[in-house]
């Protein structure tokens, strides 16, 4: 009896998680439905840093690189498109840091991010790289020249960027880049659409085709 008592638990136990993990699964689909509906955590984690209204049905995801050039080029890009649609989209950044050393620097921006100030530090970062980011002779030290022009203290952030569950963040962003095959940064998707052929051009043509699909009357 005992054994049956058991293996009726443990049958229950599972179909919890069972029926948690689906319930969860569910929520996501549910919010992000017009992304991913299956794989909707794969996009957006709940660490994610996020720009745009909650409301905007159109999610531009960003696997990025504080050290790689293109990412930096591609910013205000981005930046303005958003403003022409206000709104409209919500940019979500995932961390890819593919180029040597440069987890060093999402740390310092997860540690910006305690004080209230990822995006103006990575503004600095972006527009500092060409002193810091060589990839024949990279610096990584020099960046901290620059980072207090953000407002932020740089002790705070020499401190808080060893925080273990940065670590953990950047560790989760590489195994969801490498589950949707990023394999170079920027690496964009439009509500769960990769940008296949890279550019300007394509990813504006990639933005407004979604923006179109998801306000029909705008």
């Amino acid at each position: 009896m005992k054994y049956a008592i058991f293996g009726v638990s443990c049958l229950l136990l599972v179909l919890g998680f069972l029926f948690a993990s689906s319930y969860y699964e569910g929520e996501q689909a549910e919010k992000y439905g017009f992304m991913a509906r299956e794989n909707a955590s794969l996009f957006v984690r709940e660490h994610s840093q996020t720009l745009g209204s909650d409301d905007a049905k159109v999610y531009l995801v960003e696997f990025m690189d504080p050290a790689c050039e293109t990412c930096a080029a591609f910013s205000p890009f981005v930046k303005q498109i958003m403003s022409a649609y206000p709104g409209k989209i919500k940019l979500v950044l995932r961390y890819a840091p593919f180029h040597d050393g440069a987890d060093y620097f999402v740390k310092i921006l997860e540690a910006a991010r305690m004080q209230g100030k990822y995006w103006e530090t990575l503004d600095v970062l972006y527009k500092s790289q060409p002193y810091w980011a060589s990839h024949h002779n990279p610096q990584p030290q020099r960046a901290w020249q620059f980072i207090p022009q953000a407002g932020v203290d740089p002790s705070r952030i020499q401190k808080d960027m060893n925080d273990p569950a940065i670590a953990k963040i950047i560790e989760q962003d590489l195994a969801d880049a490498k589950a949707l095959n990023v394999q170079k940064t920027p690496g964009f998707f439009v509500n769960g659409i990769p940008l296949q052929t890279f550019g300007y051009q394509q990813l504006q043509d990639l933005i407004l085709s979604e923006i179109r699909a998801n306000y029909p009357n705008p």
